[in-house]
């Protein structure tokens, strides 16, 4: 039985009062198992039932804190949805068309703007995106993530944050915190199975606000996950926002290479730095004998980077940990670990070139 697994099994024991259990209740979230550290969410149907659930809460954190292996236990109680108010909340409409503005700007209080792209889906930017935040935060930086991938927005899995974010007046956005990173993703604001189907203009609108209405406050450095491609978010935000580069990732095969290269041309047409290249799922280690396989090559994005003359910063193994860590909510360079050196080792190149 895995860790995780075996978490489940002992909160199922914690009965709440008006029926059924933590777990058949479906209020388990973000539940994390590291070095013997476990982290959870319980998130309450409302805010009424979550101010009458601490006693719960405390239960089920003395009951984890408890089991063998366990170093510590810290179990946080929030609610699906807000109290009742007095009067109607304002109303926050994501989505519309753009304002105008004159020329590139910059977000207030944020030194670097990154964005990570690729050329095409399913190489792994997100999980790039989610890991390079939270190694720049392990090393202090302040960081923000901005899932810009609004068709298929990821982050709020990867990062382990599923609450809708407040308004307070209907204007300002403040964004969810996870693992030190301060996220906000179009995902938080629909329901997670309904699909965004919007034309561009709304689509740009959409990110121009998620940019100037959220409350990022101080940060170092603000990660923009992009979507795949080159479409209207990447020429969009190249020419309306002020930015200090972009990382390209690719896997090391000749598929991905193409569309890889299409996005440095984009980048190169619209005058944004290319910070640098990152060769993903660039190995696989068998766990259980040690053999390393290049199940997509190896090797192309290097050799890529050196052709044209930008920065290589680094492989990542193709790694099943990775994988489930990044659908636990917890990003494996949370953690400690090879993959987690690797993230550690790209986010202080960042950091040394001043880019974070």
């Amino acid at each position: 039985m895995s860790d995780q697994k075996m978490i489940l099994a002992e909160l199922a024991r914690v009965q709440l009062p008006d029926g059924g259990n933590l777990v058949s209740r479906d209020l388990i979230r973000a539940l994390s198992v590291n070095d013997g550290q476990v982290r959870f969410v319980i998130e309450a149907d409302s805010a009424e039932m979550a101010a009458k659930m601490e006693p719960i809460r405390k239960a089920a954190e003395d009951l984890i804190a408890g089991l063998p292996n366990v170093s510590s236990a810290s179990v946080v109680l929030t609610a699906h949805g807000p109290a009742a108010p007095a009067k109607a909340p304002p109303d926050l409409k994501v989505g519309r068309h753009p304002t105008k503005q004159d020329g590139p700007i910059g977000v207030p209080g944020v030194d670097h703007i990154i964005v990570v792209a690729s050329g095409k889906g399913g190489v792994g930017k997100s999980t790039v995106s989610s890991n390079l935040a939270v190694a720049l935060a392990k090393q202090g930086r302040k960081v923000g993530l901005l899932d810009a991938d609004i068709y298929g927005p990821s982050q709020p899995r990867m990062m382990g944050v599923n609450k809708r974010p407040a308004s307070p007046d209907g204007k300002t956005i403040i964004p969810l915190h996870a693992h030190g990173v301060t996220v906000m993703s179009i995902g938080l604001m629909v329901e997670e199975d309904k699909a965004i189907v919007w034309r561009g203009p709304m689509l740009m609108g959409a990110l121009q606000q998620m940019l100037g209405q959220v409350e990022w406050g101080k940060l170092d450095v603000l990660i923009l996950d992009l979507p795949p491609g080159t479409g209207d978010v990447q020429l969009t935000l190249c020419q309306k926002t002020k930015m200090d580069g972009a990382i390209v990732v690719s896997t090391p095969q000749d598929v991905a290479l193409i569309d890889a290269r299409r996005a440095l041309d984009m980048f190169n047409t619209l005058d944004t730095p290319v910070l640098g290249l990152i060769e993903n799922m660039s190995a696989f280690h068998c766990p259980n004998c040690g053999h390393e396989s290049h199940i997509f090559g190896h090797g192309g994005v290097k050799d890529e980077a050196a052709k044209i003359g930008v920065p290589f910063l680094g492989a990542l193994p193709i790694d099943l940990e990775t994988r489930l860590a990044g659908d636990a909510g917890t990003p494996i360079a949370a953690g400690e670990g090879p993959v987690a050196d690797a993230y550690a080792a790209l986010a202080q190149k960042l950091v040394d070139a001043g880019k974070a």
